[in-house]
């Protein structure tokens, strides 16, 4: 079992930044790749970033390409999402989630196929 840990959401302003962290404990953190997802009120659960267990590869939505960075360290069991340039439409629920491979968590279709989730943490962009 993996669990996870997600903090840093919080309201911003429009165009504004914010880090979200992610805590994992349990098993070898190293052994995963790690993703976050986002969902907002009445929308499915959508792909936003990935991570290769060692850093080596990073994934994203086109959606936040450009704003969005993903990075881990695994001295620290933790892996970060720092978001830039903030919109309203990135308004949502962001969870946390471990899986083998980046491809499972990139090509998860609502979700599924995710190994592990955290409970979410969320992040409101005000216009």
């Amino acid at each position: 079992q993996v669990q996870l840990v997600e903090s840093g959401g919080g309201l911003v302003q429009a165009g504004g930044s914010l880090r979200l962290s992610c805590a994992a404990s349990g098993r070898t953190f190293s052994n995963y790749a790690m993703g976050w997802f986002r969902q907002a009120p009445g929308k499915e659960r959508g792909f936003v970033a990935a991570i290769h267990w060692n850093g080596a590869s990073t994934y994203y939505a086109d959606s936040v390409k450009g704003r969005f960075t993903i990075s881990r360290d695994n001295a620290k069991n933790t892996v970060y999402l720092q978001m830039n340039n903030l919109k309203p439409e990135d308004t949502a629920v962001y969870y946390c989630a471990a899986s083998r491979t980046t491809l499972t968590l990139r090509t998860a279709v609502a979700g599924n196929g995710v190994d592990y989730w955290g409970k979410g943490t969320l992040v409101t962009v005000s216009s």
